[in-house]
């Protein structure tokens, strides 16, 4: 009987480096997020670009991922041209980004996991800072509001919470129309503020938001009981 040839072919090789860096990602992405539910991730590479440490495209896919506290229910992501420290990856070292990635997808949260997500400094601080830059005379920082429920419906946001001030706590529901103007602003418009039942704020003013120059979204919707994101980010090393 002829033997069989046991020695590893370079395609092999190729092959075992590509589960390397494979499984090196996914514990990159892991350690990025406190809790994910289901992660897959594929890459696409030639043998060359592998071994330069270039990868010229990953597809993620991820669903209840947490990061920072704040529950994500769909995650679908594209990056491309993503440069890693391949050599220390084929060494058991964790991966390391090299360049500033451009990542685009869609994400989709679902209002009870935006609702599971109230209690993250993340989203919380978020909601009063933007409060306190637009509305600076009816919000401040001294003035916390623990944040109680929210309800996505059609281009709306509406917010529920409790202002405590001084011994006092306030109810309060507050209004907010929302709607893209560019890759990286929003708009906020025909803000609606009650305490105890009563309009306290009916403002048809609208008020623009930077997201930063590494957001480019876009689409943005919502709808009755969910958030629909599609658009790109820059993640740097």
């Amino acid at each position: 009987m002829p033997e069989q040839n046991s020695q590893t072919t370079p395609a092999n090789k190729i092959r075992i480096i590509t589960q390397v860096v494979t499984k090196a990602l996914k514990l990159w992405l892991r350690a990025q997020v406190s809790q994910i539910s289901e992660l897959e991730v594929e890459i696409k590479t030639s043998d060359r670009e592998l071994l330069s440490g270039r990868i010229p495209l990953v597809s993620i896919f991820a669903t209840h991922a947490v990061y920072q506290g704040l529950l994500i229910t769909k995650i679908q992501l594209t990056a491309e041209n993503i440069q890693i420290n391949i050599g220390s990856v084929l060494k058991g070292k964790p991966l390391r980004l090299l360049e500033t990635v451009p990542v685009v997808g869609d994400l989709i949260v679902d209002e009870k996991d935006l609702n599971a997500s109230l209690s993250s400094h993340l989203l919380s601080t978020a909601l009063s800072d933007l409060l306190v830059k637009v509305l600076p005379t009816h919000f401040s920082e001294s003035q916390p509001i623990n944040w109680q429920e929210i309800i996505l419906d059609n281009n709306q946001i509406i917010l529920r919470g409790l202002r405590v001030t001084n011994s006092e706590t306030t109810p309060l529901e507050i209004c907010l129309g929302l709607r893209l103007i560019n890759g990286h602003e929003l708009q906020l418009a025909h803000i609606k503020i009650k305490s105890h039942q009563q309009d306290v704020l009916d403002d048809n003013h609208e008020y623009n938001v930077d997201l930063g120059s590494d957001v480019d979204i876009q689409e943005l919707t919502l709808i009755p009981g969910k958030l629909v994101c599609r658009g790109g980010i820059k993640i740097n090393p």
